[in-house]
C-alpha cells in the first residue's frame, strides 16, 4: 500500500521507497524513514496536501508526492 493512501491513526512500517535523488534518500534515512521503521499517520491535509507521520519519536511532514514514493505494510 502507498503511504499516502493510509488513514489518520493507522500504523505502518516502511517496506520500501523509491527516489532518483541520492541526497533526498539520505535525508529520509537520517529522519528515521528506513526499511521496516514503524510509524503512525498523525494528520493528513485535505485534497492531497501534506501528510504528518510520527517515526522514532519525531514528527515529519511529507508532501503528497514524497509520500507516494513509500510502499508500506499496515500493522
Amino acid at each position: 500500500m502507498k503511504l499516502k493512501k493510509m488513514k489518520v491513526g493507522q500504523v505502518g512500517a516502511v517496506a520500501e521507497f523509491t527516489t532518483s535523488d541520492p541526497q533526498y534518500r539520505q535525508k529520509l534515512l537520517r529522519m528515521g524513514l528506513t526499511r521496516n521503521a514503524e510509524f503512525v499517520v498523525v494528520r493528513k491535509a485535505p485534497f492531497g496536501g501534506p501528510i504528518e507521520v510520527e517515526v522514532k519519536g519525531s514528527r515529519l511532514v511529507l508532501r503528497s508526492d514524497e509520500a507516494d514514493a513509500f510502499e508500506v505494510e499496515i500493522k
